[in-house]
C-alpha cells in the first residue's frame, strides 16, 4: 500500500507541476520516500527468514517434563517402574526355584562384556575431540582472515578446502573405524565411538557451513580485522544438545544439579531395565542352546514374541536419551531450548512422526539436507530432497548398527529407506483420525519385533557358525541364511 502511495504521488507531481526545478524536487522526495519503503519490506523478509531459521532456538520446556508434572500421565511412568520390579521379582522366583536362592544375584558379565575396554573409547574420544574443537577451527580461522587480506582469494579457498578435508576423511572418517577394527570393541562401547564420530561430524559440518557462509558474506572495513567466531562459542556448541551452530544460544540463568542428578539416576535405571529385557525376554528365546534349527513356524513366533521387548527398547532409548540424557546435558550447559521431540505418539502418520521423533537431527537433516538440496536444484525436486535425506539416514543408521554389532545384515536400512518412505508418502498428513494412530503404533510394533528378531538371529548365528574366510561377500552375506546350528 505505501508502494502504491508513493507511485500515486510520483504521477501527480509529473502532472499537476509544470515548473521543472519542482518536478524534479518533488519527484526526488517520492523517489526517497520509494526507496525507504523497499529498504523495510527488504528487511521485514530478511527478519522473518531469520526467525524461521532460529525457531528451534526459542527457550522452551522439554515435553515429558511438562507431561510428567499431570498425575495421570505421570501413572504411565510408574506403571513402567512397576514392570521393572516385575523383572525383579521374576529373577528372584526363579532363582530361588532353580538354584534354592533367595537373594537377589545380578550376574553382570553382559554389562562388562558389552561396555568392555572403556580405557580405548575414552583416549580414541579424546583425540577426535582435540582434533574437531582445534585442529578445524585453526584451519577454518587462517583461511578466514586470509581471505579478506590476500589477493589469492581462490588459491587460498582450494588449499584450505583440500587441508580441511583429508584431515575430515582422516580423523573423522578413517580413525575411529580403525579404532574399532583394530581393537575390536565390544557392541556399547564400539556405538559409543561410532555415534561419537557421528556427532563429531555433523557437528563440524554445521560449523564449516555457517563459518563459510559468514566469512564469504562478510566485508570488513580497510584497517579492521575480520570478527572470526571465537573458540569459546564453538566449543560451548560441541558440548550443547544442538546440531546447529550459531554463536549465541538461549541460556538458563541457573544450574540445578539436582536435576542433573535425577536425569543420569533415570539414565542407569532405563541401562538396568535394557539389561532384563535381553535377560529375560531375549536371550532365552535366541540363544538356542540345544542347536536345534529354526522353522519357519518359529521364526515367525520368535518374531511376534519379539514385538514387545522391541518396543519397550524403542521406549527405554527414546526416554535415556532424548529426554534424560539430552535434558542433562542442557541443564549442565544451561541450554534453554529442550525441545528436542514433539508428540510423536500421537502422530497419525509416519510423515509426522519422523518430523517429531528426533528434532536434533530432524533440524540438521532439514538445513543441511533437504534445504541445501532444494537450493541446488532451484527449488525443484522436493520429492527427490525428501528422498535424499531418507537415505543419507538410513545410511548412518545401518553403518552406526553394522559397526557396532560386527556383521552386515540390513534390516534397518530395508525397514527405513524403503518402507520407511513407502509409508512417508502414502500415511501423510492427511490423515487425521485416530484410527491411523492406532495403525502407526501397530506398525512400530511389527517393526521393531522384525529388527530385534533378526539382529538376535544374525547375532547368535554368527556364534554357532562363525566366518570362515574374510572376503567381502563372507562379510556382507548373513550367517543366518546359511547357518545349520549343528
Amino acid at each position: 500500500m505505501s508502494c502504491q502511495k508513493a507511485m500515486t504521488s510520483l504521477f501527480i507531481a509529473t502532472s499537476l507541476f509544470p515548473d521543472q526545478r519542482m518536478k524534479a524536487e518533488v519527484t526526488e522526495q517520492v523517489m526517497a520516500q520509494m526507496s525507504e519503503v523497499l529498504e523495510k519490506a527488504f528487511t521485514d523478509s530478511l527478519q522473518s527468514f531469520s526467525k524461521s531459521m532460529m525457531n528451534f532456538l526459542s527457550p522452551s520446556p522439554s515435553l515429558s517434563s511438562e507431561l510428567f508434572e499431570i498425575s495421570h500421565i505421570r501413572t504411565i511412568y510408574h506403571m513402567f517402574i512397576a514392570a521393572l520390579f516385575l523383572f525383579i521379582i521374576s529373577t528372584l522366583t526363579v532363582d530361588y526355584i532353580d538354584q534354592g536362592r533367595c537373594v537377589l544375584v545380578l550376574e553382570f558379565d553382559l554389562f562388562f562384556y558389552a561396555f568392555g575396554q572403556l580405557g580405548t573409547v575414552i583416549w580414541a574420544w579424546t583425540i577426535m575431540f582435540a582434533y574437531t574443537l582445534l585442529v578445524l577451527y585453526y584451519i577454518l580461522s587462517q583461511w578466514g582472515h586470509l581471505y579478506h587480506h590476500s589477493q589469492w582469494k581462490m588459491t587460498v579457498s582450494v588449499t584450505s578446502a583440500v587441508a580441511l578435508l583429508m584431515a575430515q576423511i582422516g580423523m573423522l572418517g578413517y580413525f575411529p573405524v580403525h579404532v574399532v577394527l583394530l581393537y575390536q570393541l565390544p557392541p556399547a562401547s564400539c556405538i559409543i565411538v561410532i555415534l561419537e564420530q557421528i556427532r563429531f561430524l555433523m557437528k563440524s559440518y554445521s560449523f564449516i557451513r555457517e563459518t563459510v557462509v559468514m566469512v564469504l558474506r562478510a566485508k570488513p572495513e580497510k584497517g579492521n580485522a575480520f570478527r572470526f567466531p571465537t573458540l569459546s562459542s564453538y566449543l560451548y556448541f560441541l558440548f550443547c544438545p544442538t546440531l546447529i551452530y550459531r554463536e549465541t544460544y538461549p541460556r538458563n540463568p541457573y544450574i540445578r544439579w539436582n536435576y542433573v542428578r535425577m536425569n543420569f539416576a533415570k539414565i542407569f535405571g532405563c541401562l538396568f531395565y535394557l539389561y532384563f529385557i535381553l535377560v529375560r525376554l531375549c536371550i532365552p528365546v535366541f540363544m538356542n542352546d540345544k542347536n536345534l534349527p529354526f522353522s519357519t513356524r518359529t521364526l515367525v513366533l520368535a518374531m511376534f514374541h519379539s514385538t514387545l521387548p522391541g518396543m519397550l527398547m524403542l521406549l527405554l532409548v527414546f526416554f535415556a536419551f532424548l529426554h534424560c540424557w539430552l535434558n542433562a546435558f542442557a541443564e549442565i550447559m544451561r541450554f534453554a531450548d529442550r525441545m528436542f521431540y514433539k508428540d510423536w505418539w500421537n502422530s497419525t502418520s509416519f510423515a509426522n512422526y519422523y518430523r517429531t521423533w528426533n528434532i536434533v537431527v530432524h533440524d540438521w537433516l532439514y538445513y543441511y539436507a533437504y534445504r541445501d538440496f532444494l537450493w541446488l536444484s532451484g527449488h525443484r525436486f522436493r520429492s527427490v530432497a525428501t528422498l535424499s535425506v531418507f537415505a543419507v539416514s538410513a545410511f548412518v543408521h545401518e553403518y552406526a548398527i553394522t559397526m557396532s554389532f560386527g556383521f552386515f545384515y540390513p534390516v534397518m536400512f530395508c525397514l527405513f529407506a524403503v518402507i520407511g518412505v513407502v509409508f512417508n508418502f502414502t500415511l501423510n498428513d492427511k490423515l487425521q483420525s485416530p484410527v491411523w494412530n492406532i495403525i502407526m503404533w501397530i506398525c512400530l510394533f511389527i517393526g521393531q519385533g522384525v529388527q530385534v528378531c533378526l539382529y538376535c538371529l544374525e547375532w547368535y548365528a554368527q556364534v554357532h557358525c562363525p566366518r570362515t574366510g574374510t572376503s567381502f561377500w563372507e562379510f556382507i552375506t548373513p550367517r543366518s541364511w546359511t547357518c545349520s546350528y549343528k
